[in-house]
């Protein structure tokens, strides 16, 4: 059945008139027009400044605490030939930050190292045994971090009490005491004042690079656009600027390593956008981190030999089909651990790769919108990830049971954890007991929120050129989701491998366009048959054969009242995992279910009208076999009952337990039919039958044949049954719900 994901809450429109005619001059339509004022772009002002980002709104550098003393450190340390290890992280964000910095010293002549954490085996942020190799094996003598730092007490107070300075540049939430560190850059330094608190770590890095040579570097945009995409920043001020600018040079880009990957990505430069490096470019850099070892990534993203870059863009790409086959594989292992009756999962096992298990839990928390934690277990302990709904703080849930935990992070949403394998079922009891003792085992859906109310024939490609002005889309500026209902399903089908995603064209007068629905595969036959189905989708452009158009990307989906679906035909199966219900056997236990399935039907109606009337389901599936199919062969005609009296008339008695076959072939009709015939002869006293012989009954009074209650019976049952067989499920469903005396 059709269940949406999200409560839908649709967002006052707050119009101004006058500020739509400016906006009309901009190239915007009054639908994204409105969007941007409801979102609080009011001013004439506001508006070129959001249509139109410029560099020069970027803020000075310096404005970081710390950065005078930072540049001063790495510039005396480029006089004196000093050895600079720039470390990094896994992730994108610190591939993109490590390659900034790289780039920047090199071009000042430094003499650099760029280290980039095993995930495995160093762990996140500043490692002091890696330090201690760096600092004695190597020479390094100044250490400055990239996308990590402010939690790395431990090695940073080692490498500064052996006589290295360590810079961190960093953007990860503050702890309560920062570390020891020769400087600390960070956009929410407590002793700072800088404007803009959101800067990913890539952007950080970038107000390095740009100190350090005084002037704005707009040809490492591109990496500064791939890293805070990909770290999921809000998407305002500064870093509106900076992915604006960034995007333009990444379609031009003459680095040769993405060069590759977006070749192999098949991904084409020239349409290239905020989405591309989101579900494409980032999730392959992420992959290298997630599975192996980060640091060919640097060589990708900086380096100049060709066929190196080809390797690498290679091996990236086969670590992103890995990664992909290693989640659905442990994806499908855990759904099968799910206990539905508990109000959290929490999924422990050996063998699973502990670098994949946050993409696990959220693709789970997407599909039973619960909380979810997936755990690797290893000699003894678990080691994983959380991801929770937005009504459910699972940092604040659990942040009470920290002696749970030998390891424990995150914030409302997501969490990392480390325990011992002993104390799973404490880590479940102590989720669920939060839960419960809140009110939160209901809550079970997060928000969405729809921009507008669009209706289907006022679309065009001119509203999506509008609203692609508004772009880039991501954190704090969300690509807008519009509402639309009153449309008409034409058509669906499936597509991609294994049939996991779904296409389906909508209509509205004389309006219609095209919705993909990704991971949707499975509901082809409800979309296809809805009624009054509501969607909830966002704007896209497809390009095809030379051929440009609107489609539609759905967001979400959902269905007023009771779900009806027709699976009369013999190739229609039931969905998996539906409850169905056969009335000639045993029938199954339907309590607490919301969808259920009507394989065969009862031969009296009544018995399927009683159950459905007894429960309140959201959805049924009619497969409606019947037993006996009277209604193919009617309930008897005039001539059919005269013909048969007549064969009968000349026996003297006709024994109807060995020659019912014999005389149902001679009269040509069905067995079940001649039997309710003989029946209805026998109720009026046409005839008698004693001990399986039948005898007619010469003398008996003339009686219509209508006057039977067999007959009437019968004749009901068939015109039941023709409901049942031909009717529309809609039909169906009402007459199964009237109410009888």
């Amino acid at each position: 059945m059709i269940q949406s994901t999200y409560e839908w809450t649709l967002v006052p429109t707050i119009s101004d008139q006058a500020f739509v005619k400016v906006a009309k001059k901009e190239g915007l339509d009054s639908v994204a027009a409105n969007v941007l004022y409801t979102r609080g772009i009011q001013t004439e002002e506001a508006l070129k400044k959001f249509l139109q980002p410029s560099l020069d709104d970027l803020h000075d550098p310096y404005l970081l605490y710390g950065m005078d003393k930072a540049v001063e450190r790495i510039r005396q340390a480029i006089q004196a030939n000093e050895l600079i290890l720039v470390y990094g992280d896994y992730d994108a964000d610190g591939m993109t930050s490590a390659s900034i910095v790289k780039e920047a010293l090199e071009e000042l002549g430094a003499e650099c190292m760029v280290y980039l954490p095993n995930r495995f085996t160093d762990g996140y942020g500043p490692n002091q045994s890696v330090y201690k190799y760096f600092i004695e094996q190597q020479g390094v003598s100044l250490i400055v971090t990239v996308d990590n730092g402010v939690a790395g007490h431990e090695a940073i107070d080692y490498a500064q009490s052996v006589g290295v300075d360590v810079i961190v540049t960093d953007h990860h939430s503050l702890p309560e005491t920062l570390p020891e560190a020769y400087a600390i850059i960070h956009p929410e330094h407590p002793d700072g004042a800088y404007p803009f608190a959101f800067l990913a770590g890539c952007g950080v890095a970038f107000k390095l690079a740009c100190a350090l040579l005084e002037t704005v570097q707009v040809e490492w945009l591109d990496l500064v656009a791939i890293g805070t995409i990909a770290d999921m920043v809000s998407l305002t001020d500064e870093n509106r600027v900076l992915v604006k600018y960034g995007l333009s040079m990444l379609k031009q880009t003459e680095r040769i390593g993405l060069q590759e990957l977006m070749a192999l990505a098949e991904i084409q430069a020239d349409i290239l956008d905020e989405e591309t490096i989101g579900f494409q470019l980032a999730p392959r850099l992420n992959a290298l981190g997630r599975l192996d070892d980060p640091n060919p990534a640097i060589d990708l993203l900086t380096g100049f030999d060709e066929e190196e870059a080809q390797a690498i863009a290679q091996l990236i790409d086969h670590k992103n089909s890995e990664r992909k086959a290693i989640v659905q594989a442990i994806y499908d292992e855990a759904k099968t651990m799910i206990d539905k009756e508990k109000p959290v999962q929490v999924l422990a096992q050996e063998g699973w790769n502990p670098g994949v298990l946050g993409i696990v839990a959220g693709r789970l928390l997407e599909e039973l919108q619960q909380p979810i934690i997936v755990l690797s277990i290893e000699e003894g302990k678990a080691k994983g990830s959380a991801r929770s709904v937005a009504a459910i703080d699972i940092f604040e849930a659990l942040q009470a049971h920290r002696d749970l935990f030998i390891a424990f992070g995150g914030h409302a949403g997501a969490a990392g954890m480390t325990l011992e394998v002993d104390k799973l079922d404490a880590l479940s009891e102590a989720l669920s007991d939060y839960i419960l003792d809140n009110g939160l085992d209901q809550v079970r859906k997060g928000e969405l929120c729809l921009d507008e109310e669009l209706d289907l024939e006022e679309l065009s490609l001119d509203t999506l050129k509008s609203f692609e002005k508004l772009a880039p889309y991501g954190m704090d500026n969300k690509k807008p989701v519009f509402y639309l209902k009153h449309v008409q399903v034409e058509s669906a089908r499936t597509m991609g491998q294994q049939n996991a995603h779904l296409k389906f064209r909508i209509s509205k007068g004389k309006a219609s366009f095209d919705v993909l629905a990704f991971g949707m595969g499975q509901f082809a036959l409800e979309i296809g048959q809805s009624k009054d189905l509501e969607l909830a989708v966002s704007l896209s452009v497809n390009q095809w054969n030379g051929q440009t158009t609107l489609q539609l990307m759905l967001v979400d989906l959902r269905v007023e009242g009771v779900q009806l679906y027709n699976l009369r035909s013999k190739k229609t199966r039931f969905p998996a995992d539906l409850v169905v219900v056969d009335f000639a056997q045993a029938l199954p236990d339907v309590t607490g279910q919301k969808a259920i399935g009507i394989a065969t039907v009862p031969d009296d109606i009544q018995v399927l009208k009683d159950f459905l009337q007894a429960h309140d389901f959201q959805a049924i599936y009619f497969k409606n076999e019947l037993a006996t199919p009277y209604y193919l062969d009617g309930y008897g005609s005039r001539e059919q009952f005269a013909r048969l009296y007549k064969t009968i008339y000349q026996f003297k008695e006709f024994d109807v337990r060995y020659k019912l076959k014999e005389l149902a072939a001679y009269l040509k009709m069905k067995e079940h039919l001649l039997i309710k015939m003989i029946q209805i002869f026998q109720e009026l006293g046409f005839v008698t039958i004693t001990d399986g012989v039948m005898k007619v009954n010469k003398d008996a009074e003339k009686r219509e044949i209508s006057s039977s209650s067999i007959y009437q019976q019968l004749k009901k049952q068939v015109e039941e049954q023709e409901l049942l067989a031909l009717g529309t499920v809609q039909e169906i469903y009402a007459y199964l719900m009237e109410k009888t005396d």
